[in-house]
């Protein structure tokens, strides 16, 4: 322990240190140890002087004791005496904080200085101890300060650090001076915490500095942005960072919008120019200047030639950093240099023309090329190679053929062919070359120069175009051998009907009539099917959800499916209306879902799924040839062995199968196909070997408003009529009257006379349209009827509906067909009223409806 009194402490000047509690003095062991010693030597003085004697001597040195004790306690509790603290007195330690070139001072939990340094004498003015203050009361009244100083004592309250940075003003109003001041609590203990660690700085040399450095770069930019040539910096983004106000003025741009993400480079460079800056192959570490003459785009739209020198530096990772790019107008040079003028022109040339130019050495390597082939390079994803090399912008199958090209230029031979090679990348992409040579002057460094033109877009379209063509001429064809077909199929139903009239169950023929009749009934079948993919069925189309009509199938697909494939059906939640032949579109779902069960021969997964499509949406997607729209989609897709790439294309063809002998037609996916396309409709089927299939339909919605109600008249009638008609137990179908038969086949005409007249009518046979009419006249009106084919020579069947009807508008025709009604409505008059049969028919399907149709009304 240490004590002082008030004349041992030193006194305090501008020039010393502060200190406002005592000064701590080191403590002595040895005076510790002779104490001891003193009260050892009492005692065992007491001890040989007896009890009796030594009794007054204890009680005097006890009270001696309890004397010193009481004014110890009392003097450590007035601070006059306190426990010595030997790291604080630490002379290097202390010595750093009373010499320090700031200002530090140390306040108790009440503000009160407890510790200053001499800095913080000098910059507070304090002259003596007794002067100094803290620092909120220093600058007490001072409004540029005050507010900085209530941040630091909130800070110093809350026991956190913090730093502010004032200006205060001379008192003769001159500059002034700068100040940091900081705030933060002694220690982490709780008796430190107390305490408040004050420093205060002059910066004002270091403000005076930052200003002058600042005000240089005041100056620099200034002169930068009124040079006379422009400057800008763009980052690897592709963001302006900076634009000097010459090149702004040159591009009407405002400078507020750069720098703050307002422009790119795109924004301001023409064309395919921007894919020239960003085309550099990365060096790690080098920085690279590069010259280009392009074209510049001002606000207004309008182009100004400049030629830029782009600096670009590379990290040693290889990536750019911004760039430093000076810009010089060429536009001046066209009005006052030809030579200049001419350049010019030819560079934008270069530049701007739609074909990727570049010229090349004897070995491939580009020695320069143009913007679009700068674009053309980034959109490889080749790592920058097809700046290097053009041949890197070849896939290895063809990129012989260009080197074989490039040789032949090297030797300076023209009409050289181009070359069609497919273009390296993810994607199939294709590009035509054209090399040719240059001037053998130049062939040291330049040996060729190749153009590139990409052909993917038309390679694409022809592939469709091709594809379609393929597929209606296939239609055609299917269209045309179903209707010849449906001819035969006639007659041959048309004479077994007449044999089954002719032959009791009991007769030993006629099992075999009735096997004749299955089997032309099972060939109608598959000339229908042609007719599906033909486009030319007939189809009678209704509103319906999708959702419902696949429950109602749902355990028809389980039973043709088998136990070894599980079927999962999806409904999409709020499916539109589609309008589709219920019939038809089970056929649809019932043939993918067969073709699903032979492609999983070991089981698997058949899943059907329904979603809406909006407009929106389809038209994301990349499905060639399906305008935008909304649809509703119907997905089937397998876990099956997939489609091989090489026939996917061929799937859809009629009689085309991939099934062994016996086991398949070829034309279920083709029914499919022709379904879907007349419904209106659209089918896309994807597919990877080994990992399933899935065929995607689009069906237009239907928009419910746009249906023309029917007359309630009219519907209130037929329903009468069809319930009249249900109510009959068995139809009269024998008649009378004059019928007018025409039909081209003679065999099949002569077999529906037969019928006819078996019947009770009177009929006239045509071979055609002609002699149909020719007929018409003689009989003068007796006509009651005419039931004629479509398809016919010389004259059809819709020219022969107009002439008759201008002769007698009441005159009632019914046509047999072996295409859809659709095929050939379009080619009637408008509101024009006929009859339809379809081909094949039976005898009583004809007698049937040559019976509704002559009934009056």
């Amino acid at each position: 322990m240490t004590a002082e009194t008030d004349h041992d402490r030193p006194s305090m000047t501008a020039q010393n240190p502060v200190l406002h509690e005592p000064a701590r003095r080191s403590g002595s062991i040895v005076l510790v140890l002779l104490i001891a010693a003193a009260i050892i030597a009492c005692a065992v003085a007491f001890m040989t002087l007896g009890r009796a004697q030594a009794q007054p001597y204890i009680l005097g040195l006890l009270a001696l004791l309890a004397m010193v004790g009481l004014f110890v306690l009392f003097a450590f509790a007035a601070g006059i005496i306190r426990f010595a603290d030997r790291t604080s007195d630490d002379p290097i330690m202390r010595a750093v904080a009373d010499h320090a070139f700031d200002g530090i001072a140390v306040t108790d939990a009440r503000g009160h200085v407890v510790y200053a340094n001499a800095a913080y004498l000098t910059l507070t003015g304090a002259a003596s101890a007794q002067d100094a203050r803290p620092v909120e009361r220093v600058f007490i009244g001072n409004p540029d300060v005050s507010e900085a100083v209530f941040r630091l004592l909130k800070a110093a309250r809350e026991g956190k650090r913090q730093q502010e940075e004032v200006r205060v003003a001379a008192p003769d109003g001159s500059h002034g001076r700068w100040l940091r001041m900081r705030v933060r609590p002694l220690g982490e203990g709780k008796r430190e915490a107390k305490s408040t660690v004050w420093s205060v700085a002059d910066i004002s040399r270091d403000r005076q500095r930052q200003e002058d450095v600042f005000q240089e770069l005041q100056h620099a930019i200034e002169y930068l942005d009124h040079a006379p040539c422009g400057f800008f910096s763009v980052n690897p983004k592709g963001e302006l960072v900076y634009v000097n106000a010459t090149l702004a003025n040159w591009l009407d741009h405002d400078l507020a919008e750069i720098g703050s993400g307002g422009l790119k480079l795109t924004d301001i460079v023409s064309g395919d120019g921007a894919s020239l800056l960003t085309s550099i192959v990365p060096m790690p570490g080098e920085v690279k200047t590069e010259v280009f003459d392009i074209d510049l785009r001002m606000r207004n739209g309008k182009t100004m030639p400049v030629r830029l020198y782009h600096k670009l530096a590379f990290g040693a990772d290889g990536v750019p950093g911004a760039s430093r790019t000076l810009v010089i107008s060429r536009a001046r040079d066209e009005r006052s240099d030809p030579q200049r003028a001419a350049e010019v022109r030819f560079m934008r040339f270069f530049d701007h023309t739609p074909m990727a130019i570049a010229t090349v050495d004897r070995d491939g390597r580009v020695v320069r090329g143009n913007a679009r082939f700068a674009k053309l390079a980034q959109s490889l994803n080749t790592s920058g190679a097809v700046n290097k090399s053009i041949l890197a912008a070849v896939s290895d199958r063809d990129r012989n053929q260009l080197v074989s090209a490039i040789g032949h230029a090297a030797q300076g031979q023209g009409d050289i062919p181009p070359v069609e090679a497919l273009l390296e990348g993810a994607k199939e992409r294709w590009g035509q070359f054209f090399v040719t040579a240059v001037e053998e002057n130049e062939r040291e460094t330049e040996a060729a120069i190749v153009y590139m033109l990409e052909t993917t877009e038309r390679r694409t379209l022809e592939n469709q175009v091709n594809q379609a063509q393929k597929m209606d001429t296939i239609g055609q064809l299917a269209g045309g051998i179903a209707h010849d077909f449906n001819n035969v199929l006639s007659a041959i139903m048309m004479a077994n009907d007449f044999l089954l009239n002719a032959h009791k169950p009991t007769d030993p023929s006629f099992q075999d009539i009735m096997q004749i009749k299955q089997n032309a009934t099972r060939a109608a079948t598959l000339v229908r099917q042609l007719l599906a993919f033909s486009r030319r069925q007939t189809l009678r189309p209704t509103v319906l959800n999708l959702g419902d009509a696949l429950s109602d199938i749902d355990l028809l697909l389980k039973r043709l499916i088998g136990e070894k494939v599980k079927l999962e059906v999806v409904h999409g939640r709020d499916l539109w209306p589609v309008k589709v032949d219920i019939s038809q579109f089970e056929q649809v779902i019932v043939n993918l879902a067969v073709n699903a069960r032979d492609a999983m021969p070991d089981g698997g997964a058949l899943t059907v799924r329904t979603v809406n499509v909006s407009a929106e949406e389809a038209g994301r997607l990349s499905y060639k040839g399906m305008p935008p729209s909304d649809y509703v989609r119907i997905d089937v897709s397998d876990t099956g062995t997939g489609i091989p790439a090489d026939i996917v294309e061929k799937i859809f063809e009629p009689f085309f199968s991939t099934k062994d002998v016996g086991k398949g037609t070829g034309l279920g996916l083709s029914t499919v196909y022709g379904i879907v396309k007349q419904t209106g409709g659209f089918v896309y089927v994807d597919s990877e070997p080994g990992k399933g299939t899935t065929f995607r339909i689009f069906l237009p919605r239907h928009h419910q408003e746009k249906e023309v109600a029917p007359d309630p008249a009219i519907a209130a009638a037929v329903a009468a009529k069809e319930a009249a008609a249900d109510a009959k137990p068995r139809a009269d179908l024998t008649g009378q009257g004059t019928i007018l038969l025409v039909e081209d086949e003679e065999g099949l005409r002569a077999l529906n006379a037969r019928g006819l007249r078996s019947r009770g009518y009177t009929v006239v046979e045509a071979g055609n349209g002609v002699e149909a009419m020719e007929l018409f006249d003689e009989q003068n009106g007796a006509i009651d009827l005419v039931v004629s084919d479509v398809v016919m020579p010389e004259m059809d069947g819709p020219t022969l509906l107009k002439e008759m009807r201008a002769r007698n508008a009441d005159i009632r025709i019914i046509f047999v067909s072996g295409y859809a009604e659709e095929a050939f409505e379009k080619s009637l008059p408008e509101n024009q009223q006929f009859a339809f049969l379809a081909k094949p028919f039976a005898l009583s399907a004809l007698i049937a409806k040559v019976k509704e149709t002559m009934a009056p009304n």
